[in-house]
């Protein structure tokens, strides 16, 4: 008896240990949060300083990710806000806002009196209504030390037309979170999934809430039918016949103390409105046919033209307790819900390269036409001029004008090589792999901004701009271009981290834009094809962002 009673006054002594650890975990939590409050605060108090709407011509903006980029409605521009950037011990949080122009290819920075807070993993849509309204809501603030997460349960509506920011107050909306994902449908906003995580804990979502963008009030819808399991960073899109479609995203869960499991979901729902009855929504699941997206997290939505959801990189994951390995992707999917059916992008080449290859094929029956375009080249030896006639398929006579060389010596590249586009040695380009990169869409063009990939322990972050027509779909065109080698990235210490954190909860404004200018001038990307393996850190702790 004396036995057992001691150990159960040792187990009582236990849970008492456990309760006032949890009590301080709980405590220091709020603490941080708090202070996460005070730093956004402090932030906001040197936006107010700005009075005035101006708008620079400037270079291409910073490296970043977990921004958003907007197509305007009625102009030749891009909207390019917010994000975030990491150089190996500081975290950096953006509300700058940029306006790419189209037909000019030239980037100007607007800076607007009272803009959202600095924050990433929001979601950004464009309505046309009033000259043009991006609509924006919550997203995260990190800590410098990317230790702490606060996450907005804000509303913003930037009218294009004044250039002015206004926050909408209005209750009953979403809790606080990240890499939800929003669409426009019809006259409201509808708003689905996401994440929260602290100190503490994290959860996901699956619930659905609508914004009238004619009363300004939210609503939270109640699908009836089985929907998609908590998750963030999914596809969702408006089908051409007014559903919403889900389509995989990411969540993970703690499989024991201190160890969590990432899960990358592959499936697919349809939210349909009930006809006849207002606010009446259904969920379904379905199965499309086609060649479906391989597995995989952090991957970025546009629509396409004819309504189709287009869907680009990410990265596909192998976890273990400490360590994250990732293959990171740069292909294009496209989903036509009109044939439930998913299909490859796949790119057919420029024209010049057809031209050549039909010229190429043009040869008389005799031959003759090969025999010319093996011999007429510019360092041919001897060359010898030979008119013939050759008589084509159709009966007319044709006069060739030949220009025959020397025999053709053994290990001598043929001079045909240099117009054959099996031979050119100019390289392909093509976005890097990556994941949580900006899309856009504008008549009929797909834009390409920025992201990450991940090579050894380090995390490289982009600033490059590439566009590829989908009427076409010939070859990516880079409109901005980078050198990974001169991007700035700092090994992380103990010594580091601390005086990172110190300064960057005391730091004005100033001091963080000279940072940002710096990794501007020497921020850059590469190729991330051999950007493999990666340490886990809180840089890259969420997989489940990714960028509309």
């Amino acid at each position: 008896m004396g036995k057992k009673g001691k150990k159960e006054k040792k187990g009582r002594g236990a849970e008492k240990t456990a309760a006032k650890m949890e009590k301080k975990v709980s405590k220091r939590s709020r603490k941080e949060e708090e202070d996460l409050e005070a730093l956004i605060a402090h932030f906001q108090t040197l936006d107010a300083r700005k009075t005035q709407i101006v708008e620079t011509p400037c270079s291409p903006p910073s490296p970043r990710l977990n921004a958003s980029l907007s197509a305007h409605p009625e102009k030749d521009e891009l909207i390019l806000f917010g994000g975030e950037y990491f150089n190996g011990q500081k975290t950096f949080l953006y509300n700058e806002l940029y306006i790419y122009n189209i037909r000019k290819d030239s980037w100007s920075k607007v800076d607007i009196p009272n803009p959202p807070p600095r924050r990433c993993a929001h979601q950004a849509v464009v309505v046309p209504q009033g000259g043009g309204q991006l609509w924006v809501f919550g997203g995260e603030f990190a800590s410098p030390d990317g230790e702490q997460f606060y996450h907005y349960r804000d509303l913003w509506v930037l009218h294009l037309a004044t250039k002015t920011w206004e926050q909408v107050k209005a209750t009953g909306g979403p809790s606080g979170r990240s890499g939800h994902r929003m669409v426009a449908w019809k006259r409201q906003l509808l708003l689905f999934g996401g994440f929260h995580e602290s100190t503490r804990d994290y959860v996901y979502y699956n619930d659905v809430y609508a914004f009238d963008l004619d009363t300004f009030t939210w609503s939270k819808l109640c699908p009836s039918g089985v929907g998609p399991s908590p998750r963030s960073g999914c596809q969702m899109s408006v089908t051409p016949q007014g559903s919403v479609v889900i389509y995989g995203g990411y969540s993970k869960q703690r499989i024991k103390k201190d160890v969590d499991k990432g899960t990358p979901h592959c499936d697919m729902f349809l939210l349909k409105s009930e006809e006849g009855r207002e606010g009446s929504w259904a969920w379904s699941r379905i199965n499309p046919s086609g060649v479906k997206p391989t597995p995989r997290s952090g991957f970025s939505v546009a629509v396409a033209p004819n309504h189709q959801t287009l869907l680009f990189g990410g990265v596909c994951d192998e976890e273990e307790e400490e360590r994250l390995e990732g293959d990171f992707f740069n292909d294009l999917y496209f989903f036509d819900a009109t044939r439930n059916r998913w299909f490859a992008g796949q790119l057919k080449g420029p024209k010049t390269e057809k031209r050549r290859r039909r010229r190429g094929r043009r040869a008389g029956p005799d031959g003759a036409g090969e025999q010319e375009q093996a011999c007429g080249g510019a360092g041919a030896p001897a060359p010898l001029e030979v008119v013939t006639e050759v008589a084509a398929e159709d009966g007319t006579v044709v006069t060739i004008k030949q220009m025959l060389c020397a025999p053709h010596v053994a290990g001598q590249p043929q001079p045909e090589d240099e117009d054959s586009p099996e031979e050119a040695s100019s390289p392909v380009v093509e976005p890097s792999p990556r994941s949580n990169a900006m899309l856009a869409v504008k008549h009929g063009v797909l834009y390409v901004y920025g992201g990450m990939f991940e090579a050894g322990d380090r995390q490289v972050t982009l600033s490059d701009l590439y566009c590829l027509d989908l009427h076409k779909m010939e070859e990516w065109k880079a409109l901005v271009e980078m050198d990974p080698e001169t991007q700035e990235w700092l090994e992380e210490t103990d010594s580091d981290e601390d005086s990172d954190q110190a300064e960057g909860a005391e730091g004005g404004e100033e001091e963080e834009e000279e940072e940002e200018e710096d990794s501007a001038e020497d921020g850059s990307s590469e190729d991330g094809g051999e950007g493999r393996l990666v340490v886990a850190r809180p840089a890259v702790r969420e997989r489940g962002l990714g960028c509309l």
